[in-house]
């Protein structure tokens, strides 16, 4: 610019004789003085020498194409410029959209390898329960777990469930869904979050099956959870929940907590790595233990007849978690360690036996003692847990299930449960192997041994590959066996023995994988087959003239599909 305004300043003050004499406008001079009188004064003289009009016309046309060249000049300057600031901005929304897809890798990565931790305020986030669940967020969430299963047993007949234990293959379970609504806050106010959740359950057969233009379903989730509310690691929840901890995926198993109940409860996570976890809440499944009503005539003589309930009670359940998660085993892993402990409990009431004629009903109660260890290395998913679960009287029966076969006082004095549980997947490269077993004794209240007294057990390896990162193909073997407490060889001369069954489970199942290598990693779209053969032992345990009586040798063939994404149920609380 500086050189541009010299040139041009040259070129008005160095030429300006020479452009008042060629501009016609401008090539008049000066009028003279009028000499005094009336004399005319001489006309000007226009007389110019050509040679210094030459060279003053070379001299213009040189300041001219300076000035051109200049201008030439700082206009490539600007472009240049203006180019060298688009690359810049250029290069910063690349920077930034590459920041931005790495984090997004990373975030991808770490819901896969379940190896982050929420955003919580909590000083430790890897010890969280050793649980992944994922972060509060503003707004509505849609989350679900599905299967949808279509098979057959080659001879006409629809798929069905072979196992003889209470806890066996996933392979012949049936269509199930849950669809979960929710909706997550964060309040300044307060700084606490919260989570109100939702979640409708549907079970088989659905309508494309029978053509019935209805559906089983039920209510699983109905509650509101916060977190932060006078204490940024406390948290409350209150409603109608699934609670439960770590499961045995390939047995669809929570072996030490997983309780239905309409309650209540608190927990706590401390910076150490210890966590506590107290909950209560009240069941009364629909059964004569717990509920009886009778017609009676209506109030003050009115018409008709109206129920009345005799015997209505509830049963109370109470749940105490204490756990600790000490980190730094290798690179990434750790080892969480539980204590678990329930109360079961209903009070005394009064049954009618016959019109106006009443028992009374005893108060009973239950407990369970328990205990978890799990051993995980942070990386893909690879982990080990170990239960081992005792449940006393009231408590042996489980969740929502009545109690049958009571002592001779009415109660469930004398009932017991023990479970021991195995489970856990390991993951290199290519491979995966997932596994479950568990020892379960259960004995009912009564004394004399029956077809409920029981004992069962089962070992389950289901080893994969993965072909790139689109399919795989999973095999998986199961042992079965079941004792139950009626005897046999009651004739003479001959030992009386509980009946034993076993049988044993071989299958593969060929699968797609959209979310890539993953034990966990869902969708999966799928077929399988599974063949099953069982002993007398076993078919002895089905009914007269039922097919699985009768046969020694089962197959299963079908075709499904399973996913699993955003969902509370499965966050492992």
């Amino acid at each position: 610019m500086s050189k541009l305004g010299s040139a041009l300043q040259r070129l008005i003050g160095g030429s300006s004789v020479a452009l008042i004499l060629l501009v016609p406008g401008l090539a008049v001079a000066a009028p003279p003085q009028s000499p005094p009188g009336d004399e005319e004064p001489p006309p000007p003289s226009t007389d110019l020498d050509a040679e210094v009009l030459r060279q003053l016309q070379e001299r213009l046309d040189a300041l001219e194409q300076e000035v051109e060249e200049l201008r030439e000049e700082r206009d490539e300057a600007q472009e240049a410029a203006a180019a060298a600031s688009e690359k810049a901005d250029a290069a910063a929304e690349a920077a930034a959209r590459a920041g931005e897809q790495a984090a997004a890798v990373s975030a991808i990565e770490a819901s896969k390898e379940k190896e982050e931790e929420p955003e919580l305020d909590v000083q430790d986030k890897a010890f969280v329960d050793a649980q992944r669940p994922p972060n509060y967020a503003d707004g509505f969430h849609f989350g679900s777990y599905g299967r949808v299963v279509a098979a057959g047993d080659l001879r006409g007949r629809p798929g069905r469930d072979a196992d003889i234990v209470a806890r066996g293959s996933r392979f012949d379970e049936s269509t199930y869904a849950e669809l979960e609504l929710r909706r997550e806050d964060y309040w300044e106010a307060t700084g606490a979050y919260t989570r109100i959740v939702s979640t409708v359950a549907f079970s088989h057969p659905i309508f494309h099956y029978n053509g019935e233009f209805d559906a089983k379903l039920a209510l699983r989730n109905l509650y509101i959870e916060e977190v932060g509310l006078g204490a940024k690691n406390l948290s409350f929840w209150a409603g109608s929940r699934m609670y439960r901890g770590d499961d045995i995926y390939v047995l669809d198993w929570w072996p030490l907590d997983n309780l239905n109940t309409i309650g209540a409860g608190l927990g706590y996570q401390f910076s150490t790595g210890t966590f506590l976890k107290v909950h209560g809440g009240v069941q009364q499944p629909n059964d004569p233990f717990y509920v009886q009503t009778v017609l009676r005539s209506p109030a003050l003589d009115q018409a008709g007849e109206t129920e009345v309930a005799v015997l209505d009670r509830q049963k109370i359940v109470t749940s105490y978690k204490l756990g600790h998660v000490f980190m730094g085993v290798g690179e990434s892993g750790g080892v969480k360690l539980v204590a678990y402990g329930e109360t079961h409990h209903v009070r005394a009431g009064q049954r009618e036996l016959d019109y106006r004629e009443f028992e009374e009903v005893p108060a009973d109660s239950g407990f369970v003692a328990g205990g978890e260890i799990s051993l995980f290395t942070g990386k893909r998913s690879t982990h080990v847990n170990a239960w081992v679960r005792h449940a006393w009287n009231l408590a042996a029966y489980g969740d929502l299930r009545a109690p049958t076969q009571l002592a001779a006082d009415n109660t469930t004095k004398g009932a017991r449960e023990l479970i021991v549980a195995l489970g856990g997947n390991y993951e290199y490269k290519f491979f995966g192997l997932m596994g479950g077993a568990y020892f379960r004794r259960f004995r009912n209240a009564s004394e004399a041994l029956d077809f409920n007294d029981l004992n069962e057990g089962i070992v389950l390896l289901r080893p994969q590959i993965w072909i790139k990162n689109i399919a795989g193909v999973a095999l998986e073997g199961s042992y079965q066996i079941q004792q139950r407490g009626i005897l046999t060889g009651l004739e003479a001369d001959a030992d009386p023995a509980p009946v034993v069954g076993s049988l044993g489970r071989v299958g593969i199942m060929p699968f797609w994988a959209p979310n890539g290598r993953g034990s966990y990693a869902r969708p999966h779209i799928r077929a399988y087959y599974m063949l099953t053969v069982r002993d007398a032992g076993a078919r002895s345990l089905y009914a007269v003239d039922d097919p699985f009586s009768v046969r020694g040798v089962d197959h299963l063939i079908g075709v499904g599909a399973e996913w699993w994404f955003g969902s509370t149920s499965y966050f492992r609380d």
